[in-house]
This record gives C-alpha cells, sequence and structure tokens, in this order.
C-alpha cells in the first residue's frame, strides 16, 4: 500500500552577517566612483558608458528588500573588491555548502524527532553547486549519518519545491522511506554585486525539510496532498559559467555574463502570468478552491511580483499574514525562500488547514507543493 508523504520537519540556517541596503549602497557608489573615474576618458569620449549611482530608495522601490544574511560582508563591501572573500578548504574539511545545509538539517531533524540514520534519502536542491563532484548531497549524507542514496538536483530558484517533489514521490512508491531535502543557497557568490540593476537581490542561507510516511509522523504534520512542476526554457535568468569555461577563447576573463543575468521586465512579465496559472491549474485538479487556502508561501524574489500572483490567485488583495514574505529580511535567497516563508509561518496551522508551497525561476521553472495539516 503506497505510504502519505509528510513534511514533519523543517530548519533554517541563517549567517550572522547582515549588510543592509545602507552599507551596499555605500559601497557600490565608492565602487562606481572609482570606475568612472578610471574610465574617465572613454566616458567623456562616449564609447563607455558612466556607472549610475544606486541608493537605498531605488532598492526598496524596486524589490521590497532591505537587508540581507551573507556568510562574508567584507569583500562584497570592498569597492575594490565586490565579492565574497571565502577562505579555500582542503578537501579533507567539510565544504561550506555542506557545512550550512548541516546546521538547517540538524533542526530540522529534531523538529522532526528524527536522527541522521533514520534518513535514506538526501537531496541536496539548489541553484550553485560548490564544485562538480562528488555530489554535494552525498557529503551532506556521510555528515549526517544517513544511509540510503544522495544525489544534487538543480533547477534554480525552484529547486527546493522540485526536491520536494522527487521525494515525495519516492516515498511514496517505496523506493525511499525518509528524506532530507536541503537548499543551501550561497547567492553572494554568484550574484554580480557590480551591477545597479541587480547588486541588492541576493542573500545567503540554507533550509531544510525533512519528508516521511504520514503515519509514521512522531508529532503534528502536512501532509503532501499533491505536488506540480512544470519548466519552459528561456534565456531571460542565465548564468553562463561551468566547467567547459577554460576551454573556451575567454578562457576565465572577468565576464559579464559569469554571473547572475537577468531581464527583470522580461522576467515579470512572463513569470508572474506562468506561475499564477500553474498555482490555479494545480488547485483545480485538486478540487480546492482558492478561498480553501490559510496560506500561500511563494518564492521570495520579488515583493511587486509576490502582490500581484497573490491578487492573482486569490481573486482579490491578500489579506495580512495571507501571504507573507520574508525577503525584506533575507533578499531573494534563491531556492530557499518559499521554504523560509514555511517554515516561519505555518506554526498557526489547525487540523485540516491548507496551504499551498510555490518556488519559481530560471528555466523557467515552477513548482507547487498543496499541503494540509494534521495534528
Amino acid at each position: 500500500m503506497p505510504h502519505i508523504p509528510a513534511i514533519t520537519g523543517t530548519g533554517v540556517f541563517t549567517p550572522e552577517q547582515v549588510i543592509t541596503n545602507a552599507e551596499l549602497v555605500t559601497a557600490f557608489n565608492a565602487y562606481a566612483e572609482r570606475y568612472n573615474a578610471e574610465h574617465a576618458d572613454e566616458i567623456a569620449a562616449g564609447t563607455l558608458e558612466a556607472k549610475a549611482p544606486s541608493s537605498e530608495e531605488f532598492i526598496v522601490k524596486a524589490s521590497g528588500i532591505e537587508q540581507r544574511y551573507v556568510v562574508d560582508k567584507s569583500g562584497i563591501l570592498d569597492p575594490t573588491r565586490m565579492y565574497p572573500a571565502l577562505r579555500q578548504r582542503s578537501d579533507d574539511e567539510p565544504s561550506l555548502m555542506a557545512e550550512m545545509a548541516l546546521d538547517a538539517a540538524q533542526k530540522a531533524l529534531a523538529m522532526a524527532g528524527r536522527k541522521g540514520e533514520d534518513i535514506d534519502l538526501v537531496i541536496c536542491a539548489a541553484s550553485n553547486m560548490e564544485r562538480a563532484y562528488p555530489a554535494v548531497a552525498v557529503e551532506i549524507q556521510s555528515l549526517i549519518g544517513a544511509g540510503g542514496f544522495a544525489f544534487d538536483m538543480n533547477v534554480a530558484c525552484s529547486s527546493a519545491t522540485f526536491g520536494i517533489q522527487a521525494a515525495a514521490d519516492m516515498v511514496r512508491a517505496g523506493s525511499a522511506h525518509r528524506a532530507l531535502v536541503v537548499n543551501p543557497e550561497i547567492c553572494s557568490g554568484h550574484l554580480e554585486w557590480r551591477d545597479r540593476d541587480c547588486h541588492f537581490i541576493f542573500g545567503d542561507v540554507a533550509t531544510a525539510t525533512i519528508i516521511e510516511p504520514a503515519d509514521e509522523a512522531k508529532g503534528g504534520y502536512f501532509e503532501i496532498r499533491s505536488t506540480r512542476c512544470a519548466t519552459e526554457f528561456s534565456n531571460n535568468i542565465r548564468n553562463n559559467n561551468g566547467f567547459l569555461r577554460r576551454s573556451r577563447p575567454d578562457g576565465v576573463a572577468d565576464r559579464r555574463d559569469m554571473q547572475f543575468m537577468q531581464n527583470g521586465r522580461k522576467v515579470f512579465k512572463e513569470v508572474v502570468p506562468m506561475v499564477s496559472q500553474h498555482i490555479m491549474s494545480h488547485l483545480g485538479e485538486e478540487h480546492v478552491e482558492p478561498d480553501q487556502l490559510k496560506r500561500l508561501w511563494l518564492h521570495q524574489a520579488n515583493k511587486s511580483m509576490n502582490d500581484f500572483i497573490g491578487r492573482k490567485v486569490l481573486g482579490r488583495e491578500p489579506a495580512p499574514g495571507e501571504q507573507p514574505n520574508i525577503l525584506q529580511d533575507y533578499a531573494n535567497t534563491s531556492s530557499a525562500g518559499s521554504i523560509i516563508a514555511f517554515a516561519k509561518n505555518s506554526e498557526d496551522f489547525a487540523e485540516g488547514d491548507l496551504g499551498l508551497i510555490c518556488s519559481f525561476g530560471a528555466g523557467y521553472s515552477v513548482g507547487s507543493v498543496l499541503l494540509e495539516r494534521h495534528g
């Protein structure tokens, strides 16, 4: 008989260091002034465009973000550097991603009343992996003492919901019994902090989710009623970095397309209706009316996007608490954002309450998870 999969624990690792919008603007504007001075002749000749300054008002208006947590702020705020300064670890040390994931995993395991050896599936689902191989998930499996098997997954900002679907399907089918899905996101490493249009977008974090048979839950749990995933190819969010880089003519040159690239206006115009329709179709297939949802836990990329999606799905302005945002504090944390929103805004659910996690991003990709509270 198939198992009914459920989420029984969540965990969030938050870095200690915070960068406020004021700090970020000060560093960026110092960099821009330095850049413009160094290229004054080209700018005067019209062959190069001067870099415009950023501002706190611009950042909040464009995104709703007020601060972000990062693994290292010193390098990011250095106008002569403008990216994190991370120590090179030896191969005998835990990787940074695994270390972050371990913290989140331990919190999720404690919430579920489980130990590492109870896990027989680990999925590390994130936008950027620290290395090509061995899989970071296998390292995390080793660190927590889990059995079974592990693998990495990358569907950019939708990685967490895609990972939850994969884990839930395997628990339901019996190919895995108890899963850990972790989302360690070191977004500061692939953000272009020297680009005014996006230098404020991302932060670092790690989230973890325990998925196991509902009838084995040691406490209250969220039954995974159903999941839906969809992809559609687009170049409007892209990062061209990869292991073939050194084999190409530009080698390891400091190219703009080797960090986060986005055509923001096209993304907004194309992704918002795609996500709204995806959610409504998912609910329709499950015979759930939007007003039956107590809460939407959406991907945390942009406040305007989430507000639009909430209005489209619910057919009205979301009431306070129906669609919580955490991006004002965490910024965009890629795949982890919707899980942070869920972990921090789900304790008030009562028996039978329904909610939906939805993440979306590069691909394009969108994943949704319909949940029902029990216990």
